[in-house]
């Protein structure tokens, strides 16, 4: 379906339980709504309604030029809207991360997001004490200190040789992959469904990518601080693309925020550990009587 938000179209999918938990599942950089996650039958053994959607630029959704990541905020809002959801968890992976925290940073949505979930997250630009590009992979380091001209050339190239080839990202992406990250992605169901999603997002072109990466390296338009609600930041120990002190960090600046850092996970791992993810968003946090 397609929701109309500032006269702008974002692609949105649904499925498991009509009648389930609503969770809003944000999707990579590069990616798209038809990335990896569990079978619509499983979801919906879960009791979870998994909502995705498009960032503008990619796949079905129209472009937002000059975005923020807090900007992600208005889009959700727009699409809970749409679908009649009054409360609902966010989950973020990668290049999602910034933009699920953005969800629980946004006045917009203070009364209407329950938890929140991250996976391999980026932490937001300058952040004090944190070496940013310390253990991240070539890849990564590349397209993160670029300056913009060059990153908008290289990446509309790279994205040019994704539409054609999906294969190709993974190949490009090849020596900053750990051992646990390799199993996720020649595992051939993933693999079906991480190239797919690759190739939709980069079929209207780079710029969905292209803005993603302006917003990471510019201000957010908020403070993780200002986070006070249930966040949960899961990161593989071994990843090259987002190194895990990014997660430990921004832990340390929301009150109710815990990060679990797995020691022989990758990046690619967030994939594998989504389903234990969903399970705790989905799940009531207890009353305390006093």
């Amino acid at each position: 379906m397609t929701v109309r938000h500032a006269g702008r179209g974002l692609a949105v999918d649904v499925s498991g339980d009509p009648d389930g938990v609503p969770i809003l599942l944000m999707h990579g950089t590069p990616g798209s709504r038809t990335g990896p996650k569990p079978r619509s039958i499983v979801l919906y053994r879960m009791g979870i309604r998994l909502i995705t959607y498009d960032r503008p630029g990619y796949g079905g959704s129209d472009r937002h030029p000059k975005r923020r990541v807090i900007d992600a905020a208005d889009d959700v809002k727009a699409i809970a809207d749409a679908l009649g959801v009054d409360r609902l968890a966010v989950v973020g992976r990668s290049g999602g991360g910034p933009h699920a925290l953005a969800c629980a940073a946004s006045d917009q949505l203070a009364d209407r997001i329950t938890k929140v979930g991250v996976l391999v997250t980026l932490a937001p630009p300058n952040s004090a004490g944190l070496d940013w590009y310390r253990g991240m992979g070539a890849s990564n380091l590349e397209e993160h200190s670029s300056d913009p001209a060059a990153l908008n050339d290289a990446l509309i190239e790279r994205a040019e040789h994704t539409r054609r080839d999906p294969q190709s990202l993974l190949d490009h992406l090849e020596p900053d992959l750990t051992p646990a990250d390799r199993r996720v992605v020649d595992d051939v169901a993933i693999g079906v469904q991480i190239r797919a999603s690759y190739a939709e997002g980069v079929r209207p072109g780079a710029y969905g990518w292209i803005d993603d990466d302006l917003a990471f390296r510019s201000h957010w338009g908020f403070d993780p601080a200002s986070i006070k609600l249930p966040v949960r930041l899961w990161h593989g120990a071994k990843d090259a693309f987002s190194p895990a002190s990014h997660a430990r960090w921004l832990a340390k600046q929301m009150p109710f925020a815990e990060a679990v850092v797995q020691e022989d996970a990758g990046h690619f791992s967030a994939v594998e550990i989504l389903p234990t993810m969903l399970r705790w968003l989905a799940t009531p946090e207890p009353i305390e009587v006093c």
